[in-house]
């Protein structure tokens, strides 16, 4: 076995906000899923972490109980600390915390191994934020899923990550061919889902696809909206500013923005409208709770459960992953 100096360096960063039992426990899980320390690997000692790093013991304790608790690592009384397991960090970037992305990180997590610990972060469609997070997570984890969005410096950020490592899932934007990922069509796919619905539109004398200013969602689902009503003669409407969104009998609404699902509904109220029937209502994105809602309403939608399955095989073998995951109509009863 390797001389524990030799297996196990580490830095604290005594300036840091971040509290040092913490770095501590960072430094051996990462480098537990670096392959620097290994199963059954000796860790230094409480006095050795003390007076080498220049930390009091309650410190070092508090990260060795830390790491005892996670099945980290385990103490034999008399000899010391060892690795237990190799356990492996993922960094999970998403865009924002909603009901369909907690159904993808529940997959994710739901389907791996006890042994690997996944970190989330959100880059709220902020370019200098999603930077930071690259940036200050180079190195420390075994694989990287990322939720990339439209932004030039989308691809030169995450450089510096190896292509084995990395999938980008979600939207195909600013990737390369030769990286791994996990998609959802937002054109083609959502046209052919709206073909299957066209008996139910014929119900109504126009679409109008809100389409908010404060929206992120790709604008190609737009250009194939448009390309739908003029293949089958609808007559529609584009709706950007919300404030302007007043419903209509006869008119059915798609909308990218659970919001807008929301001023929906209030309305249908207020006028005594049923969905369904007075007026139509198709909604992107599946949530556990849409089936639940009024008497049910109707989506447009990826398999959010099979994204996050698909990236749970990504971080467990080390296999190139390149596909796309289906767009599906579900009909319920407000269109």
């Amino acid at each position: 076995m390797p001389k524990e100096e030799e297996k196990f360096e580490f830095i604290i960063n005594h300036e840091s906000d971040i509290p040092k039992y913490q770095q501590l426990v960072d430094g051996i899980t990462n480098s537990i899923a670096e392959n620097i320390l290994q199963k059954g690997d000796l860790l230094p000692s409480v006095n050795v972490i003390c007076k080498t790093y220049q930390l009091s013991r309650d410190t070092v304790f508090k990260a060795y109980s830390i790491l005892k608790e996670q099945n980290t690592i385990e103490s034999v009384p008399n000899k010391g600390y060892y690795v237990a397991g190799e356990t492996r960090k993922v960094l999970l970037v998403l865009d924002t915390f909603k009901a369909y992305k907690e159904v993808l990180y529940h997959s994710v997590v739901n389907n791996l191994p006890d042994n690997v610990i996944i970190d989330v972060q959100f880059h709220h469609y902020n370019i200098d934020v999603f930077k930071t997070i690259i940036n200050n997570g180079i190195g420390k984890y075994y694989k990287y899923v990322v939720m990339n969005f439209d932004h030039r410096d989308i691809a030169p950020a995450l450089l510096a990550i190896a292509s084995d490592k990395l999938l980008l899932i979600d939207w195909n934007i600013q990737a390369d061919k030769a990286q791994n990922y996990v998609f959802q069509d937002f054109g083609k796919a959502f046209y052919e889902s709206l073909t299957e619905a066209v008996d139910l539109f014929k119900k109504y004398k126009k679409i109008q696809f809100v389409y908010p200013d404060f929206t992120n969602h790709p604008w190609e689902t737009v250009e194939f909206f448009k390309k739908f009503c003029a293949d089958f003669g609808f007559e529609y409407d584009l709706i950007t500013d919300p404030k302007k969104f007043n419903i209509e009998k006869r008119i059915a609404y798609i909308s990218v923005s659970d919001r807008i699902l929301g001023h929906f509904l209030e309305q249908c109220k207020e006028k005594d409208y049923e969905p369904g029937k007075d007026v139509g209502f198709l909604s992107y994105n599946e949530t556990p709770m849409k089936k639940f809602i009024y008497k049910g309403i109707s989506v447009v939608s990826t398999d959010f459960k099979e994204i996050g399955t698909k990236a749970a095989a990504f971080i467990t073998h080390d296999e190139e992953t390149k596909c796309y995951v289906p767009t599906k109509l579900i009909i319920r009863e407000s269109l």
